[in-house]
């Protein structure tokens, strides 16, 4: 049995340049991993039969991907087996942070450990969705092509910041219709100079100031303009002192930075409760070192390892 964290992220930058020939879109954004995060269980016995359970504290609607990465490390192993995987859910679903793409990737990390068989899970990772290869670095990377060519990029040093979940679910599959957007030839996007600017940002290890207006989502447009709610939660976001205040992915989480732990409690408070479920969160961003640091760990516990 082996017991792990799959922690979310936040797209600092998101640019979407257009549809590719294969469907997909050709993307270009800055990932960052935060604090967030699911707990996983999982649990492997050898036996003749491949048989795969995944139980969650919330019900997950459509495919788990979990399930269908533990069915690839069997296969790629050349193992059968069962496998029993539970998900305590803490990331919010459907806000555009990873929380299914985590989870898969936990696993992919997870299980062959626990066979005791060397995988070349990278591959899997690509198979299974276009933020899941992130997942298994952590840290901060620019993503390139669907989001899974990586490049790794000095984590960010804003360490206090506040996450909104509102109960609003916006389809990516419309959100990318919604910007009907085409490749161009130079494919020469105001919203790629930005990028740029913000990732040198990073790199330099410039202060806060100097990129944090660079932090741009090519989504907020179309998905603020069907769902009103959002643009004046991030408004309000930036009216509180967070900069910069973003929505991640095709939405609908916002995140804001702040200057200390106390201007982050102090926000938590005043956005409440709705429902009965807390509107922010409080997180830190989660450093590649540190994550990478974890796995070791959480791997080295295991008996023969």
């Amino acid at each position: 049995m082996l017991r792990v964290r799959a922690y979310a992220k936040i797209n600092l930058a998101l640019a979407v340049l257009g549809k590719r020939a294969d469907g997909f879109h050709d993307i270009r954004t800055i990932f960052h991993t935060i604090s967030i995060a699911d707990d996983l269980t999982i649990r492997f016995n050898r036996s003749r039969t491949t048989a795969v359970s995944v139980t969650s504290s919330v019900e997950i609607p459509g495919e788990n991907i979990a399930a269908k990465a533990a069915h690839l490390v069997l296969e790629a192993a050349k193992v059968s087996g069962k496998v029993d995987i539970h998900i305590h859910k803490r990331i919010p679903m459907g806000g555009g942070l990873g929380g299914g793409s985590t989870d898969a990737a936990a696993v992919l990390r997870a299980l062959p450990a626990l066979i005791g068989r060397k995988v070349a899970f990278a591959p899997l990772a690509v198979q299974l969705g276009s933020d899941v290869p992130f997942f298994l670095h952590g840290g901060c990377a620019l993503g390139m092509g669907r989001g899974e060519e990586l490049y790794p990029l000095p984590d960010a040093r804003l360490r206090h910041g506040v996450l909104l979940t509102p109960q609003v679910h916006v389809s990516t599959k419309d959100a990318y219709s919604a910007l009907n957007r085409q490749l161009t030839q130079n494919q020469q996007f105001p919203i790629l100079e930005r990028l740029q600017s913000l990732a040198w940002g990073l790199e330099v290890r410039a202060p806060k100031d100097l990129w944090a207006a660079d932090c741009i989502n090519d989504f907020e447009e179309v998905v603020f303009r069907q769902y009103p709610v959002l643009s004046k939660l991030q408004r309000k976001l930036s009216r509180m002192g967070a900069a910069p205040a973003r929505m991640t992915g095709s939405g609908a989480a916002l995140f804001g930075f702040y200057s200390d732990q106390a201007a982050v409690q102090a926000a938590v408070e005043q956005f409440g409760q709705v429902n009965g479920t807390p509107l922010a969160l409080p997180f830190s961003l989660l450093s590649r070192s540190a994550y990478q640091s974890r796995w070791s760990r959480w791997i080295s516990g295991i008996p023969g390892q």
